[in-house]
């Protein structure tokens, strides 16, 4: 039972690590928590379903809507974070600012698509496969080698192409990088961009796993990514993934022995575990300010 329930949560917790990734993502750059995350998360899947009401067929409708989705983080940006940078607003304004722009976007997709669940569409026939005496789904094997693939990809982006040298220029002193000739409007809104197309690429697989969608569906999904990020430690790629997986693992299990009501628990359990003990989480540092 173990050994199954710890294949359910490798597949599930890899998907949290792709959308901790985002939250990572845009810390790193800002040093801002975007709590408007989980919302760009169920944004995701309804386009998908617009798409596909419109007969544009499965495969294209998620590449539109994964790109409709990395353009509405950049609009979130542009249109509410952008002007209070520019002000020199204190962080705690675009914290709250990003909880406003969440509720925004869960009250319009209730509005376009109601408030009921819907069916997401299969993403392609599913088959239980056994290894080592538990049963796997192939779509728990997709989810999982989708996301590692993306993840890398994430990574190899940042550390080995211009353009992520610019985002970790940008990370260390926006100032700086600025005076250096970076376009650093240009990176911030990159960032946004990948974080949201992140978001999106999790809440396809997630939903396509499940088969369901509604509005408010990113509300816990995002929280419990943004306990993985912090769990692992904010704005590291390798700590969201860790994070990733212990809650995805710790929660299936959770669920097997306790029941499925105590499974949204577990994750909060583990970070206030994990702070604790030490705040910076597993992999983060403790900050240092020359004075």
């Amino acid at each position: 039972m173990i050994l199954q329930q710890a294949f359910n949560g490798l597949a599930l917790g890899m998907a949290y690590a792709l959308i901790a990734v985002g939250y990572s993502l845009v810390f790193g750059i800002l040093r801002l928590v975007n709590f408007s995350h989980g919302s760009v998360y169920a944004f995701g899947a309804h386009m998908v379903i617009l798409f596909v009401s419109y007969h544009f067929g499965l495969a294209p409708a998620i590449i539109l809507g994964v790109v409709l989705t990395g353009l509405l983080g950049i609009l979130i940006d542009k249109m509410a974070l952008s002007p209070l940078r520019k002000k020199n607003s204190p962080g705690i304004s675009s914290l709250i600012t990003t909880i406003g722009i969440s509720y925004i976007i869960q009250n319009l997709l209730m509005m376009a698509f109601g408030s009921e669940k819907k069916t997401f569409p299969e993403l392609f026939p599913s088959k239980m496969i056994t290894i080592a005496g538990a049963q796997v789904s192939s779509m728990q094997i997709v989810m999982f080698i989708a996301s590692v693939i993306l993840l890398l990809v994430l990574t190899l982006l940042v550390k080995f192409t211009k353009i992520g040298l610019a985002m970790r220029s940008v990370e260390q002193s926006e100032k700086i990088a600025s005076l250096m000739g970076i376009n650093t409007n240009f990176i911030i809104a990159f960032t946004f961009f990948l974080g949201g197309a992140s978001a999106a690429i999790a809440s396809i697989l997630i939903s396509g796993y499940y088969q369901i969608v509604y509005p408010t569906m990113g509300f816990v999904v995002g929280l419990k990514a943004f306990a993985a990020a912090v769990l692992g430690g904010i704005g590291l790629f390798h700590g969201s993934i860790v994070g990733g997986l212990v809650i995805g693992v710790a929660e299936a299990i959770a669920a097997s022995l306790f029941g499925s009501a105590y499974r949204d628990s577990v994750a909060f359990i583990i970070l206030i575990l994990v702070l604790v003990i030490r705040p910076a989480g597993l992999f983060g540092k403790k900050g240092i300010e020359k004075v």
